[in-house]
């Protein structure tokens, strides 16, 4: 059974999880968590997207993040690719970091941003 597509938001604006696999940890240490910080940053200035709130926690990221230049789809695999790559190389292995696809949440009235 194919998966269902994304609900798109009228806002732009989603909540975004993107969880280790297995629930693995993602930011062994303070350089991973700088390293993510920087390549959020990086495809900022790539993909013209917002980003309104960050949470990174051991093994899962929140990001609440408004979509404008570029889809969503496309944002979030630049970021999640160059992370990967980034990680892998300096841990010395190869294969998924991320559990699934990212999750993504519409935002749509200020309740729900504000929470």
């Amino acid at each position: 059974m194919p998966r269902t597509g994304r609900e798109r938001s009228k806002s732009g604006i989603y909540h975004i999880v993107l969880r280790g696999s297995n629930r693995q940890t993602i930011f062994e240490d303070e350089e991973d968590a700088i390293k993510f910080l920087e390549t959020l940053q990086t495809y900022k200035e790539t993909s013209g997207y917002k980003i309104y709130a960050y949470c990174l926690m051991g093994n899962h990221v929140h990001l609440l993040l408004k979509e404008e230049q570029e889809e969503l789809g496309i944002i979030m695999r630049r970021i999640g690719a160059s992370y990967v790559y980034w990680y892998n190389w300096k841990y010395q292995r190869c294969g998924h970091l991320f559990q699934d696809r990212y999750k993504s949440e519409v935002v749509e009235d200020d309740r729900y941003f504000l929470s």
